[in-house]
């Protein structure tokens, strides 16, 4: 199997831990150490995996046995355990975003292009069946030219609980958009093939979590209490990116906000469009033609429901280290557009005005060619 001989390092044993560890261990790999503050989470992970477990990160990447790690902490704690990861000769997958701030995501970019193993980003949503259909699709000039993406991961309420990491900004960077909206963000970008930003402008809002009658009818959020927890990060956004050659995205993302709930991605094209739900097996191709008479020529494709972005990924990934070669995918000097973007969606926001993306450090650019 593709994991054959790699020994893995998870840090951060949560429930995203957990579903790389069962993943990678499927896919042949070996899960041989996790790393966890809480002493019930490294205790769980060594009974379900037959892993040592360490308290703290500095001492999992110095396991021997540990050839790769996959990061799945708070967004503020990606820099250190990355960087120490690399530095100690491991690769790495690093969940999504790639960090807490666009500051600490160049460091890492900076960190793993000095590095002599690979570093990955958690951007899963790429592998799931609807966009590799699409991928394949396109690949075939089925779509023509790409003019529009409109990416939506909306939630009608789904605010994660006050108090914890998510809704606090030392340890998130963000709310609602570095959490889901960064998803479709990405999916958006990759559809597009990351081309050149000309302008982002972008409005976030803080409109439910401080509210004390917000009502959570399905119980997203437990111990609801708006006065006694931390919550100062946004609950939604509304953003426009326009890019050089006329391309654009449109993008809403929010955990809570008084409308349906919606996963909706659509993409346009000059000979045809397509639309999915993010995360989804299908995908719907939107077409017209003349033969005949005028008419609309729809298309449902349903793809295999055993496939997996996770898996797919994490398979990517695998592959990555046993061929040493250059990841294709998810590497990180897309997160760190990804991360551009978010940064100047804050900027414009705080602004009131659409901005570009922030310039970055003097010779980064060069390593990162």
């Amino acid at each position: 199997m593709i994991g054959d001989g790699i020994g893995i390092g998870i840090v951060g044993l949560g429930g995203m831990g957990n579903l790389h560890a069962r993943s990678v261990q499927e896919l042949g790999a070996t899960v041989v150490a996790g790393a966890d503050l809480v002493l019930e989470q490294r205790n769980q992970f060594a009974d379900d995996f037959g892993a040592r477990t360490y308290e703290t990160h500095e001492e999992l990447v110095v396991d021997e046995a540990v050839d790769a790690v996959i990061v799945t902490t708070p967004n503020r704690f990606h820099e250190p355990i990355a960087v120490a990861a690399l530095k100690a000769g491991c690769d790495v997958l690093v969940e999504k975003p790639l960090a807490h701030t666009l500051e600490s995501a160049e460091r890492i970019a900076e960190a793993a292009a000095q590095a002599d193993g690979i570093c990955m980003v958690g951007f899963h949503n790429r592998h799931a069946a609807s966009m590799a259909m699409f991928d394949e699709q396109h690949a075939r000039g089925r779509f023509g030219d790409l003019t529009h993406v409109e990416a939506n991961y909306v939630r009608r309420r789904g605010v994660p609980g006050p108090g914890s990491w998510f809704t606090n900004p030392e340890l998130a960077g963000g709310g609602a958009l570095l959490d889901i909206g960064v998803h479709a963000l990405d999916l958006a970008l990759y559809a597009l093939d990351f081309p050149e930003i000309v302008e982002v402008s972008g409005v976030t809002r803080t409109a439910f979590g401080t509210s004390e009658e917000y009502a959570d009818p399905e119980g997203f959020g437990d111990n609801w209490d708006a006065e006694a927890e931390t919550y100062e990060v946004d609950d939604s956004v509304s953003a426009f990116i326009r890019c050089t050659d006329g391309q654009t995205i449109s993008l809403e993302a929010a955990w809570a906000t008084n409308r349906e709930e919606s996963m909706d991605f659509r993409i346009r094209g000059t000979q045809s469009g397509a639309q999915f739900t993010i995360g989804d097996t299908n995908l719907q191709i939107l077409d017209a033609g003349t033969a005949g008479c005028d008419h609309y020529a729809d298309v449902n494709m349903s793809g295999d429901s055993t496939v997996t972005g996770y898996a797919d990924q994490d398979e990517r990934f695998l592959e990555a280290i046993t061929t040493a070669g250059t990841p294709e995918t998810n590497t990180v000097e897309e997160a760190l557009t990804v991360q551009r973007v978010i940064d100047a969606i804050y900027r414009s926001s705080e602004s009131g005005r659409a901005t570009q993306l922030a310039e970055p450090p003097i010779g980064q650019v060069a390593q990162l060619d």
